[in-house]
């Protein structure tokens, strides 16, 4: 269901805003009951280089949303998966190190 809260809701001021900010590429990510993200980082038509840009920046965008009381490994365990296919398991922390 639209939610204000979740930002599929938009007041009539804010269309412009909301417009610009979707045509950006903005996500929004949100935890389930379990603790778990379920966030789409491309498409198919996607290169490589693209999913992988798009990895690095919701990555960091979780540890910048991290909680300051929160202590040791904030993500455990990260899977790639497309809508239909089998997982593939990534280390949540080969970002950070420069890989790619």
């Amino acid at each position: 269901m639209p939610n204000p809260k979740a930002g599929t809701v938009v007041a009539a001021q804010d269309i412009e805003r909301a417009i610009k900010e979707a045509k950006a590429g903005r996500v929004e990510f949100r935890l389930d009951k379990t603790n778990n993200i379920h966030v789409s980082i491309g498409k198919a038509s996607f290169s490589a280089d693209q999913l992988y840009e798009n990895y690095v920046a919701l990555m960091d965008a979780i540890n910048k949303a991290r909680p300051s009381g929160a202590k040791g490994n904030f993500i455990k365990r990260v899977t790639i998966t497309t809508t239909m296919g089998p997982g593939v398991k990534a280390d949540p922390n080969e970002h950070v190190q420069g890989a790619g």
